[in-house]
């Protein structure tokens, strides 16, 4: 991969920029339950429930609420946070100081399938990295975009498109990075630059990235 046809780049979230660890949230759902169960949500799928928080269209009681009735749980707003997060792992400093880098030079965009209870836990994470330096993640970014707060999630193109045409971005000089694949299928049918992170792959792993 060369940079130097590169103007802008978008970032991902979840197993790009934050650590994530899907059967932790599974684990959580289970010891609430006492009893393993399935658990509709995953990298790779997800029921209705998880598709409308992502996109803004039901609030987090309702969330709450949903989960509670497929899961079959009685227990309280916050255990259910608690689980819900604890998929969600650390920010290592090393990728905050190479977003810091990239920045100097480059345009920066957060693009991420998301939602509010998740936003405010990986907030906390990054602060509890950064200090002071910073009062939310969205600041390393020109614009972070939320599926949540757009009515629409990845690998739909049309969120894509979104990001495109509100940046005034060319799309063959703008690069996506993300480690699922269908979203990078989604990004490449609107002209995106992309590089799919697989096997572990980290940010700071990858020599062209490190200016």
């Amino acid at each position: 991969m060369d940079l130097n046809n590169i103007d802008a780049i978008i970032f991902d979230l979840g197993g790009v920029i934050i650590n994530i660890d899907y059967p932790q949230t599974i684990l959580a759902f289970n010891a609430l339950h006492n009893k393993e169960q399935d658990f509709p949500y995953s990298q790779d799928d997800q029921a209705e429930l998880f598709d409308a928080f992502e996109k803004g269209q039901i609030p987090a009681w309702e969330f709450r609420d949903g989960l509670r009735h497929i899961l079959n749980l009685d227990c309280s707003d916050e255990a259910i946070d608690r689980a819900w997060n604890a998929m969600l792992l650390d920010i290592p400093l090393s990728r905050i100081e190479l977003l810091e880098a990239l920045g100097q030079h480059k345009r920066l965009f957060l693009l991420s399938n998301t939602n509010s209870i998740h936003k405010l836990a990986f907030d906390e994470i990054f602060q509890s990295t950064c200090g002071d330096r910073y009062d939310h993640l969205d600041q390393l970014f020109e614009k972070a975009y939320y599926s949540h707060h757009i009515g629409d999630r990845k690998p739909n193109p049309s969120i894509f498109q979104k990001v495109i045409d509100e940046q005034k971005l060319d799309p063959a000089k703008t690069l996506f990075i993300e480690d699922t694949i269908r979203h990078i299928k989604g990004a490449q049918k609107t002209g995106l630059q992309t590089y799919h992170l697989t096997n572990g792959e980290t940010l700071t792993q990858l020599p062209w990235l490190q200016g």
